[in-house]
């Protein structure tokens, strides 16, 4: 008989609720934008905001620390 190799399972996502308040009118214009565009607010959101979210799980990049003397000048 052969032997049968067995694929690992996927490690499950987990996800974390954000609330975000929008004005009445900045809800009409997400909407209005989203329907021109053929995409829903969430995947707008997550598409403006990904590359501020991703490669930062770890640290933060050197270029984007404040270094002691910076803060002395002001």
């Amino acid at each position: 008989m052969p032997v049968v190799k067995r694929t690992k399972r996927r490690k499950k996502i987990r996800y974390t609720k954000l609330t975000l308040k929008l004005s009445s009118r900045q809800k009409k214009s997400l909407e209005n934008y989203c329907t021109a565009r053929k995409t829903t607010p969430t995947k707008l959101i997550k598409k403006m905001i990904h590359r501020f979210i991703n490669g930062f799980d770890k640290q933060v990049p050197e270029e984007l620390t404040v270094s002691e003397k910076q803060l002395e000048l002001f």
